[in-house]
């Protein structure tokens, strides 16, 4: 094949909190690569993953959702997911299968400074009737200038082949820039303490899921078929630190459980997963904090 055949690029998912973009970058590269959870703000870095075929790479930048920041970290996030918007040769907005509200509006109004393709994307079709779909795509029409509006489900997969056909069209011509076998751009430490954190979104409500960061302190071969990890898991008050831990150590226990398997799958070994419950009071609006636990640069 011509090199100059060869198409490559950056694709930003954008949107609001929970609307899926996690699940559709996981189901586009082939498998998971940024944590789930049915609440919303649950990814907090930008994470890129790769997608590499025949004669196209693609490389997916998951944002954090776009939200009315409460803390320093929320304004921290939302910077970083509306940065993405100058580096990237193709935006993906995502929206859900509903009529245009507040929050997909302001978005709207940040992606008019674009200047190469967005592609609307809405999401949770499997969601919605027969007929439904036409009034939401109209209505979105109306409020930007987009290349493509495609209906997708990031859960079933519908319309997912059909949206990277649509994507690959819009990558410039290109180099490869990473391996054939990279799938993301972070090292195993990071998807460890964001597994572990996905267990605590799921199995934690209220107040807890957001006042919490993980971070792994310690990675140990101890032997050829198993691994030792060390984290912490950070919250901002006692309160929600005995909430994590549990009754007799009940929850930090089925926090640890389902964690140490996904990691044991991640890694094709063993796991012994150790987990310390800390309080750094305030720490979503203490800068040190934010860049100690890997949020900023420093």
């Amino acid at each position: 094949m011509n090199e100059s055949d060869f198409k490559s690029g950056f694709v930003t998912i954008l949107g609001r909190t929970n609307v899926g973009k996690s699940t559709l970058m996981n189901r586009m590269v082939g498998q998971k690569v940024a944590i789930m959870s049915d609440k919303p703000q649950t990814t907090r870095h930008k994470i890129q993953s790769v997608l590499t075929g025949p004669d196209y790479q693609v490389v997916f930048i998951d944002t954090p959702g776009i939200h009315k920041p409460k803390h320093k970290l929320g304004e921290h996030l939302v910077g970083v997911a509306l940065n993405t918007l100058r580096e990237v040769d193709v935006v993906m907005l995502l929206v859900e299968a509903g009529m245009p509200g507040p929050g997909d509006r302001y978005i709207l109004q940040q992606v008019k400074k674009v200047t190469g393709p967005v592609l609307l994307v809405i999401n949770k079709i499997d969601l919605v009737k027969p007929g439904e779909l036409e009034p939401v795509k109209a209505a979105f029409s109306q409020l930007g200038d987009f290349a493509e509006i495609l209906p997708v489900s990031a859960l079933t997969g519908e319309n997912v082949d059909r949206l990277l056909e649509n994507i690959i069209k819009y990558l410039p011509p290109g180099p490869k820039y990473y391996p054939d076998d990279m799938v993301i751009d972070r090292p195993e430490r990071f998807i460890m303490s964001e597994l572990i954190r996905e267990k605590v979104l799921h199995l934690t409500s209220q107040e807890v899921p957001h006042s919490v960061a993980v971070v792994v302190e310690e990675v140990e071969n101890r032997s050829e078929n198993l691994v030792a990890v060390r984290a912490v898991i950070y919250t901002e008050r006692e309160s929600q630190k005995g909430i994590l831990i549990g009754k007799g150590g009940r929850m930090l226990k089925e926090v640890g459980k389902l964690a140490r398997e996904e990691i044991e799958a991640l890694l094709g070994s063993r796991i012994y997963l150790e987990l310390w419950v800390k309080v750094k009071k305030d720490w979503r609006n203490r800068e040190i904090y934010m860049k100690n636990f890997g949020f900023m640069d420093d």
